[in-house]
């Protein structure tokens, strides 16, 4: 039998569909979880049972409920994962999507999950035990006793009849936000699945290139996780990439996707494994974030920049974003008779009215950053446009990252 590979993704009104609790709890505000089940958050696969080719087991944790795993054909049940998360995380809620499917009984039915912070094979507490339903998503579960560990295994015990699938779509785990140790500087030269990759931290800002298809890296980091938008112009393609550095730095794992959609599944895997400090450099790429601003100023006329940080629903910047700023300023100091507008954008989270004011008031603290540090005033405007101009899904958190953003606009 050929396994089909086609999806009909689930509308929104079946994406927002809660299953009842099993396990009487009392959860926290969405708003005061995030799900750190996540290839976005940093979260891995480092033990998985024998896959279908095309359904491989990260896709569980790609946010994307039409995309999911299958096993090895006959193999119908006793399956064991373990996901590695990026801190320490104690999960108070566990959700599943069965909507993926590919026939009537494959979906995964009884599943267990137990957390461990000792390693990956031994010290795991089981937290959940439950029975899923097919053809449904965000089936959520409390979890009367949250463990902090940094290792979820996630045991499929049975389907729902099929004799030769079984398939589960999603898995997600919402806790409160980990604290995640930060990385010296990750500038340096790596070795990876696309050629030499060449990157330079500049605050939580990365800019780079990767010799392959005349590529580009522009993004951030946080903590071990870095947020990438790649590019490859001379083949017009581009699309967002994930990567989770090891705790010493010395590698990275990830994965990429194509276009500005996250919600799909990952189209590859982008692995890497550290080379040298010199950040070294290719033909088509300046070397730096003020570097690329004036390239694309120049080029197009907008330049998009990341690694701009403020605290939590404010305009206030944080430390880590003087450096990009700092040589912002040094590279506009270049170009005298540039005018400019500074465009704020955010995610869609929140109030349009909200988003409205807060893009404009974080825009307006950019402008006032780079008028103190040498860029005349008068060659500088600003404006907010709330969530209103999206570059990606708004429906992840990849998504919503890559649109949580500022803009420079040549007037």
């Amino acid at each position: 039998m050929l396994k089909p590979t086609g999806k009909l993704r689930p509308s929104a009104a079946i994406r927002g569909v809660l299953a009842a609790l099993l396990f009487a709890a009392t959860p926290l505000a969405a708003a005061d979880l995030v799900n750190v089940l996540a290839l976005d958050a940093g979260a891995l696969p480092v033990v998985v049972p024998p896959s279908y080719a095309s359904w491989p087991a990260f896709r569980l944790l790609d946010d994307d409920p039409g995309s999911g795993w299958a096993g090895a054909m006959g193999e119908t049940g006793g399956q064991t994962f373990v996901f590695e998360l990026v801190a320490p995380a104690a999960i108070e809620r566990f959700e599943f999507d069965t909507t993926c499917l590919d026939g009537e009984g494959r979906g995964a039915r009884k599943i267990r999950v137990s957390v461990s912070d000792r390693d990956a094979a031994s010290g795991f507490t089981p937290v959940l035990e439950a029975a899923l339903v097919e053809k449904k998503a965000a089936q959520a579960f409390a979890v009367r006793n949250p463990t902090a560990g940094r290792w979820v295994r996630l045991e499929v015990v049975d389907n729902h009849g099929d004799e030769e699938w079984v398939e589960l779509c999603s898995f997600r785990g919402y806790a409160p936000r980990p604290a995640v140790a930060t990385l010296a500087d990750v500038s340096g030269t790596y070795d990876s699945d696309y050629s030499l990759f060449h990157i330079r931290q500049q605050g939580s800002a990365i800019v780079g290139c990767y010799e392959y298809n005349e590529g580009l890296l522009t993004g951030s980091v946080e903590g071990r996780v870095m947020k990438l938008t790649w590019a490859e112009p001379p083949a017009e393609r581009d699309g967002p990439a994930v990567m989770v550095f090891a705790a010493d730095g010395k590698s990275f794992r990830g994965h990429w996707w194509t276009g500005t959609s996250e919600n799909q599944a990952p189209e590859g895997v982008w692995n890497g494994t550290y080379r040298s400090a010199k950040v070294g450099s290719c033909p088509h790429w300046s070397g730096s974030v003020g570097g690329e601003v004036e390239r694309e100023l120049a080029a197009s006329g907008r330049a998009r920049l990341y690694g701009i940080e403020f605290d939590l629903d404010s305009a206030t910047l944080r430390a880590e974003s003087r450096p990009v700023l700092d040589d912002v300023a040094k590279a506009l100091a270049s170009h005298p008779d540039w005018r400019l507008a500074i465009e704020g954008h955010t995610d869609s989270t929140g109030t349009p009215a909200h988003n409205q004011k807060l893009s404009e008031a974080r825009a307006a603290a950019v402008r006032d950053y780079l008028t103190a540090h040498g860029v005349a005033a008068s060659r500088l405007t600003s404006a907010g446009f709330g969530a209103s101009q999206p570059v990606a899904d708004n429906a992840t958190e990849l998504g919503r990252a890559r649109n949580r953003r500022v803009e420079i606009v040549r007037r």
